[in-house]
């Protein structure tokens, strides 16, 4: 008798536990509080917020629940159509995802492996390998949340010290630390560079914001460094730090970036809580690129390449094969 009373006891005090703090309504004006005076890309998206707060207002009810405050709650913010933005409860997260779902994939895993074969090295999280009968390396990094060490650098390119060029590919790459991002890049430097800017709010209009700040990256002078010719390849779903190394390798004088426009997402990301407990994260300061623009909505590649289905069908990667005849163009008789 009593094992059947303890369930009754803990989904009781669990109830209790997730009452409202406030009144859905409380919540929802804070949320979109929150959001309106630190939000940094309303004016370049064109976004009219306040008639998204009448739109949302109402469908908002003190007497709905929990579960259906959270989906007006998270539609609302997909109006900013951004990635980088997620509202956090005990039970759900939302997420923007139409970003690169609405796009080619131009990345397909059963494909891609058979380049990387199954004895590939790791280090970190690179994995990689030669083609092309050793002519080339081939280096896979699939998000930025994965370590990469110094050593880890420098055994991979001592790896492919014979190789007379370099495919670096993070395609599906959804991003992470922006410093394995800078870490990576400064191996591909000769010198000293402007790599972009930021901005951070100063007020809680919608165009309160600093002076774009440079933001410089030196070459790692101490350890190995790739100076030869070299492809990065990109698709839709490249975003965020992902996003940020794509911008920064574009500027080196050997690379070429192949493939399909990347995802953007070039907002720092803050975070912050409504008043029931749940967490909201959003884009809250612009990272602009050396030209001072800004690459939310993504970054070109220098060659635009899909992947044609004639291609997947006989198991061939066409952004790899371009890659490598790009490379023997450019490596030709050196």
């Amino acid at each position: 008798m009593y094992g059947l009373l303890l369930p009754v006891i803990l989904f009781s005090g669990c109830e209790k536990a997730d009452e409202y703090v406030s009144s859905p309504t409380a919540n929802f004006e804070a949320l979109w509080k929150i959001v309106d005076e630190n939000y940094c890309f309303f004016e370049y998206k064109d976004i009219d917020w306040d008639e998204v707060h009448e739109r949302y207002r109402v469908q908002i009810s003190d007497t709905m629940s929990r579960y259906t405050m959270f989906d007006v709650l998270a539609s609302m913010l997909n109006e900013l159509k951004d990635g980088h933005t997620n509202l956090i409860s005990s039970f759900d997260m939302s997420r923007y995802w139409a970003w690169y779902e609405d796009y080619a994939p131009n990345f397909y895993k059963d494909v891609q492996s058979r380049y990387l074969g199954t004895n590939y090295k790791i280090a970190g999280g690179l994995k990689y390998t030669r083609l092309a009968d050793d002519e080339f390396g081939y280096v896979y990094y699939g998000s930025f949340s994965s370590g990469v060490g110094e050593a880890n650098l420098d055994e991979m390119f001592l790896y492919f010290k014979d190789c007379k060029g370099l495919i670096f590919d993070v395609r599906d790459n959804g991003g992470g630390s922006l410093t394995y991002a800078d870490r990576i890049a400064a191996r591909f430097m000769e010198e000293r560079m402007l790599t972009g800017y930021i901005q951070h709010k100063t007020g809680k209009g919608h165009a309160d914001f600093s002076d774009p700040y440079p933001i410089y990256l030196s070459p790692t002078m101490d350890h190995v460094r790739w100076l030869r010719p070299t492809v990065v390849l990109t698709n839709r779903h490249c975003f965020s730090s992902a996003n940020d190394f794509v911008q920064k390798m574009m500027l080196m004088p050997y690379v070429t970036v192949i493939g399909d426009r990347t995802g953007g997402g070039s907002g720092l990301p803050f975070t912050s809580e409504l008043p029931n407990g749940w967490s909201v994260r959003f884009s809250a300061s612009p990272m602009l690129d050396a030209s001072k623009q800004n690459t939310e909505f993504g970054i070109n590649p220098d060659i635009n390449v899909q992947m044609t289905s004639g291609d997947i069908q006989r198991g061939k990667d066409t952004l790899i094969e371009s890659a490598i005849s790009f490379l023997k163009e450019q490596t030709n008789g050196k």
